[in-house]
């Protein structure tokens, strides 16, 4: 069983219009919501395509060099999903997820994500670089391994499967996380520490999650009655608990 099984088939077989994440980037205004079924959707498009186009198969690199995004859970959850190994060193990588000015040296391929708020594409990619939103949307919204996904294969910095889906539900208990939680967070996915936290717990806990990028701080207690915040992880808001607790 894959990471993106473990952690979205509970939530997909009983809920899946229920929302998984709402990302805000206040340095644009941007507000868009996704449910588990649609973020779902665009990891299957994700996996079809590395699997299709790119012949990544369990035990596969894919870096992800991206940003905390809607746009960058597809990515994750598709790598995984075909049972590619995430990690943030690009050197030797099937394939590197980068923003439009990234950089991916030692690659086999760039594929620049638009980070788009609606989900376009570039108008034109980077030289050197494919445009994922193109390549991935025209691939199916279902995907079915070709290979099974073992719980010994390397997941995430060299952490197997098994241990992944492990960590992030042991995570989830430790911050008290359960379904009925909206987790205000303003962290970045940028090491596995802060993947686990930011993303992965609250996945395992099958809760939802707002996240917000380039934070207005004065924008943020509204956003959180808005938005009937539970809890909030990198940043305090009055009224609202934060979740904080010994990793690992």
């Amino acid at each position: 069983m894959s990471v993106t099984e473990g952690l979205l088939g509970p939530v997909l077989r009983s809920e899946p219009g229920r929302p998984l994440i709402t990302h805000y980037d206040d340095a644009t205004g941007a507000r868009i919501e996704l449910s588990w079924a649609t973020t779902a959707n665009w990891a299957a498009k994700t996996a079809n395509w590395l699997v299709d186009e790119l012949d990544v198969e369990p035990g596969g690199t894919v870096a992800v060099l991206l940003p905390a995004h809607w746009q960058t859970v597809g990515v994750l959850l598709g790598a995984w999903w075909c049972g590619a190994e995430v990690t943030m060193d690009p050197a030797g990588a099937a394939v590197a997820f980068v923003p439009p000015t990234g950089a991916a040296p030692g690659a086999e391929l760039v594929a620049a994500v638009s980070l788009d708020a609606m989900g376009r594409g570039l108008s034109g990619p980077p030289a050197g670089m494919v445009d994922y939103i193109s390549s991935a949307r025209v691939h199916g919204d279902t995907f079915q391994p070709l290979f099974p996904v073992q719980g010994d294969t390397a997941a995430l910095d060299g952490s197997t499967v098994d241990e992944v889906i492990a960590s992030s539900r042991k995570r989830a208990t430790n911050l008290g996380l359960d379904s009925n939680e909206r987790v205000l967070s303003t962290m970045d996915w940028d090491t596995p520490e802060n993947l686990l936290d930011g993303l992965l717990a609250v996945l395992a806990a099958s809760a939802s999650l707002v996240q917000v990028n380039h934070p207005d701080p004065a924008a943020l207690p509204a956003r959180a009655t808005n938005e009937r915040v539970t809890a909030t992880l990198g940043v305090t808001v009055p009224g609202i608990r934060q979740l904080s607790a010994p990793c690992c």
